[in-house]
């Protein structure tokens, strides 16, 4: 999910074909989304609107505290309308966590290898009986000009309760010191040879040479150079693939580093609802993060020789190099193919942060880009089902917080005194609640921006912004360009860990 951009652009192929079952290409993926969206909204109004006009209640005066002059009024919908807004939440989350849950024990029982190589029974009675060996664990870290940050994602490596056995820095077409900081670590190098497609030709270009001499039981670690891990992290992995030998993958949760003022602040509370929603799902996986996850060799050795066929992709490549946000799109291969996989909330990483709107708007737009390219080359599957769900959810979201943003500005523009709702006052208490409850393991600075409100409104907004462009580019065929985010030297994430010696 994250990783610095190259220098050289890669935006993907918009008329590559999609999958079976697909809608066609990359590109129908963003307009699809748009007219699902905007019809659903529409419907909702046209269903609003035919009800009518409600009967409003006129403004009562009344003193608050003793001392407060307020205007207020007790207007809230009917009964029947709150009853069936509520009926139908429940059912859309309670029909899609089903079905999400049918697709993964689908999955769990296939006997299929030619449909499931990684399903879990294929791999236990491929496995059954044999021992490969003891667990090891090769790093590999992809770093385009990394001097300032790779040092403290080394420093967390070694210090680690099971520290890996080889740690291989790809190094990939750099210019500064990225090679003198290696050599000083003591740790394997090995450099990238005419690569022009970033990240993803950087990693295929090692795993190439490196998983053929891979046994059963060794497992590959990918991780970022600006990502610290916290100790603990190997251990747990490597527990986990000890003790189930079907499972394909160990991603990490993530949490944002220190610093970057408001800013910072505002992504550190997005990561850790982001890491207590993945809690609440007891491991499942919706991303193996680029910043830390952990592979079994078979499950990419099966992606590299499905591409082209089961998979998009080059025949022989691990990832898709067409791929925006290549963590995303394994993640979708390996559960296209089967594979096992889960994040558990032991295995967690500091990993860094836009240090401004700039940064932050094309993270976020080659990462909104990037998903929308890869539902769209695989297609509606059930594999990615979920995935499509999410993005109609987001984009209805963008209607709605944009129409409730607007009818406040209408209401303070429209009116001479301001007038208190009860009724939507207690909604927002709710939400209120809900939003300090989600950040609370963040401290005192999470909680008191979650509180209040409408700093984070704004935030969201502005993400809306980017999903709304990251649409629009996709539609119209736009090429993407994304540059290299140069990192300044800075200390590591302090109640997480600390730089050590090497």
């Amino acid at each position: 999910m994250r990783e610095p951009s190259g220098s050289e652009a890669n935006s993907g192929d918009p008329g590559k074909a999609g999958m079976p079952g697909g809608p066609g290409s990359p590109r129908s993926a963003g307009i699809l989304i748009a007219a699902a969206t905007v019809a659903a909204a529409a419907a909702l109004w046209t269903g609003v609107s035919t009800v009518g006009p409600l009967p409003g209640d006129t403004p009562v005066q009344g003193v608050l505290f003793g001392i407060w002059g307020v205007l207020y009024a007790s207007d809230a919908p009917p009964a029947r309308v709150v009853i069936a807004a509520v009926f139908f939440v429940v059912f859309l989350a309670l029909g899609v966590a089903l079905v999400e849950q049918r697709i993964a024990n689908r999955t769990r029982r296939s006997r299929n290898r030619q449909v499931r190589p990684l399903a879990p029974k294929v791999i236990m009675e491929a496995t059954r009986g044999v021992y490969a060996g003891p667990v090891t664990v090769t790093v590999l870290i992809p770093a385009h000009n990394e001097e300032a940050s790779l040092p403290f994602t080394l420093s967390s490596l070694v210090a680690q309760s099971h520290r890996p056995e080889r740690i291989i820095v790809v190094a990939d077409n750099c210019t500064d010191g990225t090679l003198a900081v290696c050599r000083a670590a003591g740790v394997e190098v090995f450099e990238t040879v005419g690569n022009t497609h970033k990240k993803g030709g950087a990693l295929n270009q090692v795993l190439r040479g490196l998983l053929p001499e891979q046994g059963d039981n060794d497992v590959v670690m990918i991780m970022d150079a600006d990502t610290q891990l916290d100790d603990g992290f190997l251990a747990t992995s490597v527990k986990r693939m000890a003790a189930d030998r079907a499972l394909m993958a160990v991603g990490g949760l993530f949490y944002g580093e220190q610093g970057h003022g408001m800013l910072g602040q505002f992504q550190r509370n997005e990561y850790i609802r982001y890491a207590r929603e993945m809690r609440r799902r007891r491991g499942r996986v919706f991303v193996l993060t680029g910043t830390a996850s952990v592979f079994r060799p078979t499950a990419l050795r099966t992606v590299a020789q499905s591409r082209g066929e089961a998979l998009p992709g080059t025949p022989g490549d691990v990832y898709d190099t067409a791929a925006l946000t290549e963590d995303n799109e394994l993640t979708i291969a390996l559960k296209s193919l089967g594979g096992l996989m889960t994040s558990p909330q032991e295995c967690t990483v500091v990993t860094e942060l836009m240090p401004t709107w700039r940064t932050l708007w094309a993270q976020r737009l080659r990462w909104q880009r990037g998903a929308l390219e890869n539902i769209g080359a695989y297609g509606v599957t059930p594999q990615t089902l979920r995935y499509w769900a999410q993005q109609l959810g987001i984009g209805y979201g963008v209607i709605a917080l944009s129409t409730y943003l607007l009818l406040i500005l209408l209401m303070v523009l429209a009116l001479d005194q301001w007038v208190w709702f009860p009724f939507w006052l207690g909604l927002g208490l709710i939400f209120t609640i809900e939003r300090v409850v989600t950040v609370w393991k963040g401290g005192w600075r999470s909680r008191g921006l979650a509180l209040l409100i409408f700093p984070e409104l704004i935030f969201d907004m502005y993400l809306n912004i980017i999903y709304v462009k990251g649409i629009i580019d996709m539609s119209m065929g736009r090429t993407a360009d994304w540059k290299h985010l140069n990192h300044a030297p800075s200390q590591p994430d302090q109640p997480h860990t600390e730089p050590r010696p090497l």
